[in-house]
């Protein structure tokens, strides 16, 4: 069994230093300096900023072994769909060898439309520099603004005849792969054209 301990089981875990985490709290002791509550403040946001890829690794992973009963076992943990579904998109379009862990979580989903060599120029270039998340927001709208090549998404209306078998089978593709059926379509369609430089979310 190890020396792991169940997480439901659990009602106070290990300290931060002089402070205590529990399930609904956080315990600091009287006369905190400023240095140690600012170290526990870095502690903390590096646990949330984690957890971002810790639930996209967790999700993919029931995606690719439990195609069929991953989703319920979502609705169960309480945790939003919607949210949960962009975690794991980011987590498919950055294998753990290209996250920067200079950088947030956040700073990557910046970028994760991009094609790989881009988005690791870019993110070298934030780490670099020390920018926020804001910032690199700010300076990658500021290039693609001044590109000449910039292309403003467009919505089309297409419409398709599909029998009722052929649309429960991409429906439930999609739910394997944590799309809408449209985004699923759309990124099937983008693979095939060879727009998407990976195989997909």
């Amino acid at each position: 069994m190890g020396n792991s301990t169940a997480l439901h089981g659990v009602s106070e875990h290990p300290v931060i230093g002089a402070a205590v985490t529990r399930r609904t709290s956080l315990v600091l002791p009287p006369g905190f300096s400023l240095a140690e509550w600012k170290r526990v403040g870095k502690h903390l946001f590096l646990i949330a900023d984690s957890s971002c890829w810790w639930h996209g690794d967790w999700l993919v992973y029931g995606q690719e072994r439990y195609p069929g009963k991953y989703r319920r076992a979502m609705e169960e943990t309480g945790l939003d769909y919607k949210t949960l579904r962009n975690y794991a998109w980011i987590a498919r379009r950055f294998p753990a060898s290209e996250r920067n862990p200079r950088l947030s979580f956040q700073h990557h989903a910046e970028v994760a439309s991009l094609a790989p060599e881009e988005r690791r120029r870019w993110l070298d270039r934030a780490a670099q520099e020390g920018w926020s998340r804001n910032r690199l927001r700010h300076e990658l709208r500021k290039e693609l603004s001044d590109s000449s090549d910039v292309r403003e998404p467009r919505q089309v209306r297409l419409q398709l005849r599909t029998t009722t078998e052929q649309e429960s089978a991409w429906t439930r593709a999609a739910e394997r792969d944590g799309l809408e059926l449209a985004e699923w379509i759309t990124a099937s369609l983008d693979r095939a054209a060879g727009l998407d430089d990976e195989a997909g979310p």
